[in-house]
């Protein structure tokens, strides 16, 4: 099998049908189908399902998907390394929002100033998506704090976090569990971490939170429970400013806290070249 057959097999996947890989490919459909043709009978394995107008992967697609990210991921990361990769190609780095809003611009930062020659780019997003990116080696690597389902993907903490629960000024800061059962949430939207953790624990306690929002982002969210919308949960370091100048204030239900770790996630064969090395270094050190 060349590479040729891989990078057809994963644009496919990746755009969900053969006409759309053919289009961003800028090739003929059909040599898209015969390269998948090929894949199959080399494999004596089915790689896809049709169901409706779109192609979803068989188990052994699954199985035959992160071999071929890697071998790709191997290529390129061997071009770029004969070409001065360390120095030339960005360094990409993601973030969820909790992380992106808290700790990660001093982090950038920090990496900026050991090695400016260095081109970062980095993007903040959900949980879920950046698990997708680095699977799909659209990022080096990306610091989380929800759950991470790959089995090919390897963690590593590197700070612990707390969510608390906030409040408009004005409110009771000492609630039962059958109160805060009955209050209105504001909430992150589904594959937030910080959702994932929250629902976690309210069902271990058997509460069903009330939901009354939903918005990607904590400034949002803040500013909603300031105008006593509903209340939420949020990282300690996202409200510590405006608990200290009195815009929100905490609450405490007894018997329930919302721990967790933030971590480093890379692809379990992903090449740690010198500036990634720094930079996960470097954020064991800060915190």
């Amino acid at each position: 099998m060349t590479l040729r057959h891989f990078q057809i097999f994963l644009k496919v996947y990746d755009e969900g049908g053969m006409t759309r890989a053919a289009d961003k490919m800028h090739i003929s459909q059909p040599s898209i189908s015969q390269a998948i043709r090929e894949l199959e009978e080399h494999y004596q394995a089915r790689l896809f399902e049709r169901l409706g107008k779109r192609l979803f992967l068989t188990a052994a697609g699954q199985e035959l998907m992160h071999y071929a990210r890697h071998v790709i991921s191997l290529t390129n990361q061997a071009e770029s390394a004969l070409r001065g990769y360390s120095l030339h190609s960005p360094l990409r780095i993601g973030a969820t929002l909790s992380i992106g809003e808290s700790v990660f611009i001093p982090l950038l930062r920090r990496l900026k100033e050991k090695v400016p020659e260095q081109p970062i780019f980095s993007r903040i997003h959900n949980t879920a998506t950046l698990e997708q990116y680095l699977l799909q080696d659209e990022l080096d690597i990306a610091l989380v704090e929800g759950n991470i389902e790959s089995e090919y993907l390897r963690e590593i903490p590197f700070l612990e976090d707390e969510l608390i629960l906030v409040a408009a000024p004005g409110n009771k800061d000492v609630l039962t569990k059958d109160e805060i059962a009955s209050c209105d949430f504001i909430m992150r939207e589904e594959g937030s971490g910080t959702r994932n953790l929250f629902e976690q624990v309210m069902r271990e306690k058997k509460l069903t939170p009330h939901v009354v929002g939903v918005y990607n982002n904590s400034a949002s969210i803040k500013q909603a429970v300031m105008a006593n919308l509903g209340i939420t949960a949020l990282s300690r370091k996202l409200v510590e400013k405006e608990i200290g100048d009195g815009s929100l204030i905490r609450l405490t239900v007894p018997g329930i806290q919302f721990k967790r770790d933030f971590r480093l996630v890379y692809h379990v064969n992903k090449y740690i070249t010198p500036s990634l090395k720094l930079f996960m270094e470097i954020c064991q050190c800060e915190y």
